[in-house]
């Protein structure tokens, strides 16, 4: 089978049927679905107008749709998926607990040996709470933060998009209709690699601040570590100070937590997370994405001290009602996570990442220079970590640009919303994104000569975080 199948230019009628059949199956969603999705990032206003509006499976690092076209995915399940869409042997374990009853009265043991063994995983880690998704931990985290020390305040940094859909974070984006802001006002915000920043925010609120919450890195990484090695996964070398270090002394030194989200980092940067990477010790952690390749299931972890606010065996300790979810503990997703994780650590999964990473990156590199787009169409961030930025003939970033990126990628078969891989992508994939990304980047020159408006054949995607439709 080839990478794709996409329509041939000259069949104009299957062309026109399969833009009518996705015409109907994007009312249909939005008949039933407000926004279409379930995540706003797999919503229509994030795809050019030719991307089909329903995946029907995945498998590897491939994606079919609705008429059984392929496409080589880059998206991975808005990075959920590490080791390869539909992995047998993650299945197979996921399988085995749906046939001891899927959830049961009291905590199985599957949540106990899962407990465990990310505790014995994530050095930081001494007691876990799981959930079924990001928002619900990080927001955990904060109420363990507050119950801890007594006081108010978490500060996030800007840069950093997503955090949690509950509203002391979505409150500070622009997107603030039906937000309680009372709560919002409890988040202050910060600039990261910008430690001056943060202490103003310490100062301004003296002895009121609970936690401080970031990534570890994103495609942006912690001073100085701005151009990191390619090829080591393992621990960053003893001693190298960062931005989490400084974070992590002022944090100790006011009284506050530091929290990181490695929901993202965590199991693709390092099997023990970008904490270990780094070589930072944060008091609490949240998880979930990538940690069960692709099954719905998260977690916040931390000190002992810290997480037994969330007990019940203290006697006489004031309560805080922490997580108490009836599929909290759910059994498959369980069983994948401890497959998963044996995968990662037995075949360095990680490590292919980082490879694959480097590999791409020089690629797109190479490829943007042929054309004349080393200032136009730019790959930024560490090789796990990628991020693609266009720009239009004024040198800005450019949706519109973004948009014919998209757009002429899907006609060759892959789909790259963002930069994320899989142990599944090897030597053939690079090889499609290569021929991909030739005869994408030519479109894009030429547009930026004659206007992005001539080639594009629908609307520019648009920012999730914007205040109207």
């Amino acid at each position: 089978m080839n990478a794709a199948k996409p329509l041939p230019p000259e069949n104009e009628t299957s062309a026109s049927n399969t833009e009518a059949d996705f015409a109907v199956l994007r009312e249909r969603l939005h008949r039933v679905i407000p926004g279409g999705a379930h995540t706003y990032s797999r919503g229509d206003d994030q795809f050019p107008s030719i991307a089909p509006p329903l995946l029907e499976r995945g498998k590897g690092a491939y994606v079919f749709d609705t008429h059984g076209s392929r496409y080589l995915d880059y998206g991975m399940a808005l990075r959920a998926i590490t080791i390869g869409y539909a992995d047998p042997r993650v299945n197979a374990a996921a399988i085995a607990e749906i046939e001891k009853g899927v959830n049961l009265t009291r905590a199985s043991a599957i949540e106990l040996e899962a407990a465990e063994f990310l505790c014995s995983t994530i050095p930081s880690a001494e007691m876990v709470k799981f959930g079924k998704n990001g928002s619900n931990v990080t927001t955990a985290a904060v109420k363990i933060a507050r119950a801890y020390t007594g006081r108010r305040y978490v500060c996030i940094p800007r840069q950093h998009p997503f955090f949690s859909f509950d509203d002391w974070f979505i409150g500070t984006t622009p997107v603030k209709r039906g937000v309680a802001m009372e709560q919002a006002a409890s988040t202050l915000v910060f600039d990261y690699n910008d430690l001056a920043s943060l202490k103003r925010l310490f100062e301004e609120h003296p002895g009121e601040i609970a936690a401080v919450m970031m990534e570890p890195a994103t495609h942006i990484t912690p001073c100085p570590a701005q151009e990191l090695d390619e090829t080591p996964w393992t621990r960053r070398q003893a001693g190298e100070r960062t931005f989490l270090h400084e974070v992590r002394d002022l944090t100790r030194a006011e009284g506050a937590l530091l929290i990181l989200d490695e929901m993202i980092t965590g199991f693709r940067w390092h099997l023990q997370g970008a904490q270990t990477y780094f070589g930072v010790e944060p008091d609490l952690s949240t998880f979930g994405k990538a940690m069960a390749n692709g099954f719905s299931l998260a977690a916040v972890a931390g000190r002992r001290e810290v997480m037994e606010v969330g007990s019940i065996d203290k006697p006489g300790m004031e309560r805080t009602f922490l997580l108490s979810t009836t599929h909290g503990g759910e059994m498959p997703p369980l069983g994948a996570f401890l497959e998963a994780t044996r995968i990662n650590r037995e075949e360095n999964v990680p490590g292919h990442l980082w490879s694959y990473g480097a590999r791409l990156r020089e690629l797109i590199r190479q490829l943007a220079a042929r054309h004349g787009l080393a200032d136009r169409f730019v790959v930024q961030g560490p090789s796990v970590a990628l991020n693609y930025v266009t720009r239009g003939a004024d040198g800005q970033p450019s949706m519109e640009m973004r948009t014919l990126f998209l757009q002429e990628m899907l006609k060759r078969g892959v789909m790259m919303p963002w930069i994320a891989f899989s142990q599944a992508h090897g030597e053939e994939e690079l090889s499609i994104t290569a021929d991909a990304l030739d005869g994408t980047l030519a479109v894009y020159a030429r547009a930026l000569e004659d206007g992005v408006e001539r080639h594009l054949a629908g609307p520019a995607v648009k920012p999730v975080f914007r205040t109207h439709n």
